[in-house]
């Protein structure tokens, strides 16, 4: 029965990020027909129906209440989610050109690394030493990918290389967000996500409706619409919907410190799309890949065999018992 819920938890987290690497390589097409804000409105309008639909079959009307709650917190970090991720990443990838798919996912694979230093400022949880230097090595394979080997050429022209400060940027929000669900013990992985999506979209529709003003944007037509709907139905039912509820599940099942490593399926699925689809990754950027993977690896092997001994080194409390748990 164990060995079965635990198959689940891998399969579901599978599942989440198949879903989350083939994002990119479809926004590569919708990215021709819409910009990334007016997406990114119009995909979290159609998944928040489908969170707020859930959450109330599962939980009731009342739980969409925020009488006495941190509504407050719930939105900065719903608009980092939701706003900062999906503005900034698509933002980059579609300054990235043809070849922004493949950046933009193995930026994603960096969001376990980049997660020690927003724990460490939010939670005062400092990394071990070891961790810098997997963290060190996760920068390099990311510079191998964006640079294709040539590192000389960052400094030559810095200027073509302004897409992958969105990128980090977009990637920082989402583990932002992520870390916010600890604020909130109390709230069910539906209610926080449900929540903080409604929330977020007034940050989304703010900074559309500002940049729509100032002509930074055009105003979206029915033709283009029509163009990015296929789109639209994958990234918000597929990787929004199904995606965020599976990895939310797996997580629970089989633990955060377990889930960490699926991320490596992100750029290994967008790879994998992209050459398929004639955009063939470098030689260099799959290297870099790997490298990124395995400094990813090696952090999560070592986090767990210091949760071991910390299991081993303390007397049994419930505490104690959830660690011993979270690093087999």
């Amino acid at each position: 029965m164990q060995k079965n819920k635990y198959a689940t938890g891998i399969m579901c987290c599978l599942g989440a990020t198949l879903s989350w690497g083939a994002m990119f390589p479809v926004m590569n097409d919708a990215l021709k027909y819409m910009d990334p804000f007016t997406f990114t409105a119009l995909r979290y309008s159609i998944a928040a129906i489908a969170f707020i639909a859930l959450l109330v079959f599962r939980e009731g009307k009342q739980s969409l209440s925020l009488k006495g709650e941190r509504w407050g917190l719930a939105w900065l970090f719903g608009s980092a989610g939701f706003a900062g991720f999906g503005f900034l990443v698509f933002l980059g990838q579609q300054l990235a050109g043809e070849g922004g798919a493949l950046t933009a996912s193995i930026m994603m694979a960096t969001m376990p690394m980049l997660g020690l230093f927003v724990i460490w400022g939010l939670r005062k949880v400092r990394p071990p030493l070891f961790s810098f230097g997997f963290i060190a090595m996760s920068f390099i394979g990311v510079l191998l990918v964006i640079t294709k080997g040539d590192i000389h050429s960052v400094l030559a022209a810095p200027s073509s290389y302004k897409a992958n400060v969105p990128l980090i940027l977009g990637a920082l929000c989402w583990v932002f967000y992520t870390v916010g669900a600890s604020y909130f013990p109390k709230w069910s992985p539906y209610r926080y996500t449900a929540l903080t999506t409604i929330l977020g979209l007034t940050t989304v529709f703010a900074v559309d409706i500002v940049l729509m003003s100032l002509g930074m944007i055009p105003t979206p037509t029915l033709a283009a619409t029509f163009k990015v709907a296929p789109h639209l139905i994958y990234m918000a039912l597929i990787a929004g919907f199904v995606g965020v509820l599976c990895w939310n599940i797996g997580n629970k099942i089989i633990t955060p410190v377990n889930g960490v490593l699926f991320m490596d399926v992100v750029p290994i699925t967008a790879f994998t799309i992209s050459t398929i689809s004639g955009v063939i990754p470098d030689s260099m950027q799959v290297a870099g890949a790997c490298i990124t993977a395995v400094a990813l690896l090696l952090n999560n092997l070592y986090q767990r065999r210091m949760l071991k001994k910390q299991a081993a080194a303390t007397p049994f409390t419930p505490q104690a018992g959830l660690a011993a748990q979270a690093a087999r």
